[in-house]
């Protein structure tokens, strides 16, 4: 009879769940990329603005230029702010597999360790009914003996 866990199913379960998990922290990195791009293209469009603004002449555009300026700062504090809760939901994520990884790795074990016991038992099994075979041949070997020791007699 194969070896069967009786509880693959949570195991299984389990399994999924982890990778679930996986996909969440995933999605979470996507996220932190995403807004990080953003700040990047955030913070070259500032130089580039900033280049246009020393190298154009024209004195009265310079008002609109800082209005801009201050509007592309906030809007990068705003993505540095937005980065950092995207990096705390990142580190929940990954807390949340890493419980999901030692779940499984519990049940992993237990596993393994229910494996070695069942191949345990199996042996004993094996060897008892290797002993009985050779005390059933023993007996009738002395049987045997007993008989030709009868006949010699």
């Amino acid at each position: 009879m194969p070896f069967r866990y009786r509880l693959q199913k949570v195991l299984d379960f389990r399994i999924r769940k982890k990778e679930e998990q996986l996909q969440e922290v995933l999605k979470a990195k996507n996220e932190v990329d995403r807004i990080q791009g953003l700040i990047e293209l955030n913070r070259k469009e500032i130089s580039g603005v900033i280049q246009v603004m020393r190298t154009t002449p024209d004195f009265s555009l310079i008002d609109s230029y800082d209005k801009y300026l201050k509007h592309l700062y906030e809007k990068e504090e705003d993505l540095i702010k937005q980065k950092e809760e995207a990096l705390k939901v990142l580190e929940e994520e990954k807390k949340k597999l890493v419980e999901c990884e030692k779940e499984v790795k519990v049940l992993e074990k237990h596993k393994e360790k229910m494996k070695e016991i069942y191949l345990e038992e199996e042996k004993q099994a094996e060897n008892k009914q290797l002993s009985e075979v050779a005390v059933q041949k023993y007996f009738q070997k002395t049987k045997a003996q007993k008989e030709e020791e009868g006949e010699d007699i």
